[in-house]
């Protein structure tokens, strides 16, 4: 797990270079953290919020930029609103789940049934399910990143704006998704629900710093690259539930996919929009993203006793195959395909050469994958405890 070990249901943090890493380390190391902050706040916040994560940047997007997105708003409630689905048409949690409303014995059999599914599950993909239903339950965190974003965010709470009804819509869609894994797992017994609990407060008061600016052709890159990524990690713990003998688990797992399938394609055709009306512009921010390289939204994940949480579930979701570094490469592959990246034209200068830096990166990745697990396979093995499994110990 060298040069992709923070990568997880949400994205992987690419980081081939030794400064990556370090600067990691200081986001994830408390005893970094406590040398510089001795704060109280430590009692009710992760490590990572006592220190700056690195120079923010914040509002980067030109003022004249704001409107090419009022220039959007017929186009965006004609081909984004759209991919929303009608309350009445939409699943809901209890679908998948023991209903409570019945006599005592018979729900108590359903609930047996649960758990007897899930009893030939091993402990990693547990481990991998809990990051994923705590990365889901982190939304809020999520609708306020998308909402800090000029140009798109709701001005009211109630706004009209057709970037606003979106927010509000997909955050109301993706909000089932952590409701259902999080009732699932409590069901199955195997986990330890008052570590996920106190894992999911640290992580919504940590927040995130995925990079984006303020800026909508960053953000708009950004949750393009997660959604996808979530689609892929989610149809790998479906896969890896079927093989496992629960079938159930594994259509919960398949049908959050689904919707993470839909969530991507409409932020795919805001970036295709954008490449149309603005080109080099969109250009610009998608090199941008990619040096930054695409940061998970639960990268601040604490216990309250892990400080390498992150880092060690991320190692679990690579060796179990639920998001590897091939997957990020195979994203980023995608997307240049779909975006018609290679044949854009139209381009400045400065928009050439970031078409050329993105067009070539995914190979760079795997070359440099393939030299660190060549690494790694020299390395002494090693392991992690996770609290969510009542603290057993894992090989990473």
């Amino acid at each position: 797990m060298q040069s992709c070990r923070y990568l997880s249901t949400r994205t992987l943090v690419f980081a081939p270079s030794g400064g990556d890493r370090r600067r990691r380390h200081l986001i994830l190391s408390p005893q970094t953290v406590r040398l510089r902050s001795p704060s109280p706040i430590s009692a009710v916040a992760a490590p990572s919020t006592l220190s700056p994560l690195k120079s923010q940047k914040t509002h980067s997007m030109p003022p004249e930029k704001v409107e090419v997105f009022k220039s959007l708003e017929s186009w965006a409630s004609e081909w984004v609103l759209p991919l929303l689905k009608p309350v009445e048409e939409s699943w809901q949690p209890q679908q998948f789940l023991p209903d409570s409303s019945l006599p005592s014995d018979e729900f108590t059999d359903r609930v047996m049934e649960l758990r007897e599914r899930t009893a030939e599950l091993p402990d990693e993909y547990f481990v991998v399910l809990v990051g994923d239903m705590i990365t889901e339950d982190a939304l809020p965190t999520y609708q306020t990143m998308i909402n800090s974003l000029d140009g798109v965010r709701d001005e009211t709470g109630a706004s009209p704006s057709p970037w606003a009804v979106w927010n509000r819509t997909w955050t109301a869609e993706e909000n089932r998704h952590g409701d259902l894994l999080r009732t699932y797992l409590y069901l199955s017994g195997r986990v330890d629900m008052l570590m996920i609990e106190k894992t999911v407060q640290y992580l919504i008061g940590a927040g995130m710093d995925p990079g984006t600016e303020n800026n909508p052709y960053l953000g708009f890159v950004y949750t393009s690259f997660q959604e996808r990524a979530t689609f892929v990690s989610h149809g790998n713990t479906a896969r890896l539930a079927k093989e496992g003998g629960d079938p159930v688990l594994a259509r919960i797992c398949g049908t959050i996919a689904a919707d993470e399938k839909r969530h991507e394609n409409a932020y795919v055709r805001i970036v295709e929009k954008l490449l149309e009306v603005d080109p080099s512009g969109a250009m610009l921010a998608i090199s941008d993203m990619m040096h930054k390289k695409i940061t998970m939204p639960a990268h601040m994940m604490y216990d309250g006793q892990d400080p390498h949480l992150f880092e060690h579930f991320s190692a679990v979701a690579q060796r179990l195959g639920v998001y590897t570094t091939n997957d990020y490469a195979d994203i980023l592959e995608f997307l240049i395909g779909r975006w018609k990246l290679e044949k854009l034209e139209g381009l400045t200068s400065e928009g050439r050469r970031a078409q050329d830096f993105v067009c070539g990166l995914a190979p760079r990745i795997r070359k440099l994958q393939e030299r660190a697990d060549e690494r790694a396979r020299k390395m002494k093995p090693r392991g992690a405890k996770f609290s969510w499994i009542f603290n057993r110990e894992l090989a990473l």
